[in-house]
């Protein structure tokens, strides 16, 4: 029959299908990096360790995750998924970055901001994007939403002054509010507590000083002359002597106490807890020991959590119906990073056991 003849879709049928639609602002700031500028609450998080480590675990984890795409399926009991072919954007939404960078910086807006903007610079001729670029989301405004709790996809995005079709944006946002906002006190302290360590840092703590202790009172000079000879004594001999009226006192003070050891210990257990991480993964205190066990599944409790709201964030937003038809889904590849680590790791036996974290993620996830 006609209707099932390879001519019977048009060569400029196909074409049409292809054709890119592109987008005028786009030649103007987006991509445009001179209008591209630093975040300071993102810069005054980031110059916490603890925070920068948390980032780094979270955003390499999801950055390395592949795209999956799948339809959904009813086998008489429960929902099946069919994997399908993946889309061409899928192998990298960017054609300009690679998928690891839009990925990781996608996560780390979601982390830092609450949310997070991929503008629709290209779509085929159907409708449905082909490309995307990451914007970053602190130079984005949205007029209807300003207070840092986001409600919901914002109608008003202006990007370094220019206003965006929000149907041409996708607007990622996460289950959890950004880290900026919820955690202003906390990185304050921490910072204040880096900045005080760092001053004791750069200066030189004398090892002890020399006090008077009767005859005629010596004027600042003498007591400087005094104070430099006996420290030049010191360079050269082992033994110092000293007279009835001069007592060398010892320094007493205790380099964790004025590096504030404990305060600053403390702090970084509070960090991994406002970046929602096992505070093992950063190196913050947990109160107990680590064993084989739990540092086997460090990877599967990075995930739990600390990324996996993120992942379903970005999995979720791209299986909306403004990016794909309806009844196709995206999926990132958590299951294949977690059996690589495994064998990383050198558990090659136990990989694809029931009870690996790579097989339990997999299971979890259906």
């Amino acid at each position: 029959m006609g209707l099932f003849k390879k001519d019977a879709i048009s060569e400029p049928a196909i074409k049409g299908a292809a054709a890119a639609t592109r987008y005028p602002y786009s030649q103007n700031v987006i991509g445009n990096f001179v209008y591209y500028t630093q975040n300071l609450p993102r810069d005054a998080a980031m110059q916490v360790p603890t925070i920068s480590r948390a980032r780094d675990l979270i955003c390499s984890m999801v950055g390395c995750l592949t795209f999956k795409q799948y339809s959904l399926q009813w086998d008489g009991e429960e929902l099946e998924r069919i994997y399908i072919p993946p889309d061409v954007w899928m192998q990298q939404p960017d054609p300009n970055v690679t998928r690891n960078f839009i990925l990781s910086w996608t996560t780390e807006d979601l982390i830092m901001q609450g949310r997070a903007f991929w503008v629709i610079t290209e779509r085929l001729g159907n409708g449905f994007p082909s490309k995307f670029t990451w914007i970053p989301a602190g130079d984005v405004n949205t007029l209807d939403q300003s207070t840092g709790q986001w409600f919901g996809p914002s109608k008003q995005i202006y990007f370094q002054g220019v206003e965006l079709n929000p149907n041409d944006v996708v607007q990622f946002l996460s289950p959890i509010q950004g880290l900026v906002y919820t955690g202003v006190r906390a990185i304050n302290t921490a910072n204040r507590l880096q900045n005080a360590a760092e001053r004791f840092a750069s200066q030189t703590i004398p090892a002890g000083y020399l006090k008077q202790t009767g005859g005629e009172p010596m004027t600042s000079q003498e007591l400087a002359d005094m104070a430099a000879s006996f420290a030049a004594a010191r360079e050269e001999q082992t033994i110092a002597a000293l007279n009835e009226f001069v007592e060398y006192v010892p320094n007493t003070a205790n380099p964790d106490d004025l590096q504030l050891t404990d305060a600053r210990t403390f702090q970084s257990l509070e960090m991994a807890r406002l970046a929602n991480i096992p505070p093992f993964l950063v190196g913050a205190p947990t109160g107990g020991g680590m064993n084989y066990q739990n540092s086997a599944e460090s990877n599967k409790l990075l995930y739990l959590y600390g990324s996996k709201p993120y992942i379903e964030c970005i999995e979720q937003t791209l299986s909306m119906n403004n990016v794909l038809p309806r009844g196709r889904y995206v999926e990132l590849d958590v299951s294949t990073y977690l059996y690589e680590n495994d064998l990383a790791g050198g558990d090659s036996d136990n990989a694809a056991s029931p009870s690996s974290p790579a097989t339990t993620i997999e299971r979890e996830r259906d």
